[in-house]
């Protein structure tokens, strides 16, 4: 699963139960537990079903949701880890597929690339019952750990590195790592934001790639005019590639 869901950390455990009755108005109700048996992505894709089709239900307040999010501190969604036994989610016909689907959309809003905090925001503030949809993450082609060849051409025609990186890893940390130049002139070398995703100086084209997913929505705004440019600072590396820098 952008970025991708293929570098998976232990994250917090967020759980999500809001009451609603028709004489006051909503209340909601969050708490926050730590994971001690958070799956790792690799389990999620082998415990659901493979198809990326949406699954819309509607769901009664309390959900009885345990979300956490796909990747840590990071605005790429979330995804069902558990049902709480006293909510509409566990009572309802999706019982047995909504385990490791990741949320989609919350009353037709896309949440895939919005933060926990924000897609709780929403999941507050819908009214009950709420429309939300799911779908299952596709899966891994490169589990995590696996190693790659990630091919860096260069400016010269014929002129090519070949480096192995391992799923999972940073990709400008790779190829730092593998002493690949990947801030080019002194304006770069000096200006650039060291990984954090502003300046698109360590943006890479991916001329060819297997395993990787759709670049986000930030990148898709930042490169309007390079359909392949992807930052390397923000991508964890998802399967082999060849890259011009």
């Amino acid at each position: 699963m952008t970025t991708s869901i293929k570098s998976f950390r232990l994250s917090f455990v967020f759980a999500f139960f809001a009451a609603i009755c028709c004489t006051v108005p909503l209340v909601s109700n969050a708490f926050v537990q730590r994971s001690t048996t958070a799956p790792s992505i690799t389990r999620l894709a082998s415990s659901v079903e493979t198809s990326t089709t949406d699954l819309p239900v509607s769901l009664e307040k309390p959900l009885g949701l345990i979300l956490e999010e796909v990747e840590e501190g990071q605005p790429s969604g979330v995804y069902v880890s558990e049902l709480g036994e006293d909510g509409s989610a566990a009572a309802s016909q999706w019982k047995d597929q909504l385990v490791g689907m990741r949320l989609t959309s919350v009353m037709g809003q896309n949440v895939e690339h919005l933060g926990f905090d924000a897609i709780m925001d929403q999941l507050i503030a819908a009214p009950s019952p709420i429309s939300i949809e799911f779908k299952a993450p596709p899966v891994d082609l490169f589990p995590v750990g696996t190693i790659v060849s990630i091919r860096v051409l260069g400016d010269k025609d014929g002129e090519e590195t070949v480096i192995e990186g391992k799923v999972g890893d940073n990709l400008r940390t790779t190829l730092l790592d593998n002493n690949i130049e990947v801030y080019k002139g002194m304006k770069q070398k000096l200006g650039n934001c060291g990984g954090g995703g502003q300046c698109g100086f360590c943006a890479a084209d991916f001329i060819d790639s297997e395993g990787w997913e759709p670049r986000n929505e930030y990148e898709d705004k930042k490169f309007p005019k390079a359909p392949n440019a992807r930052l390397t600072c923000f991508n964890n590396i998802q399967g082999p590639a060849t890259i011009r820098l």
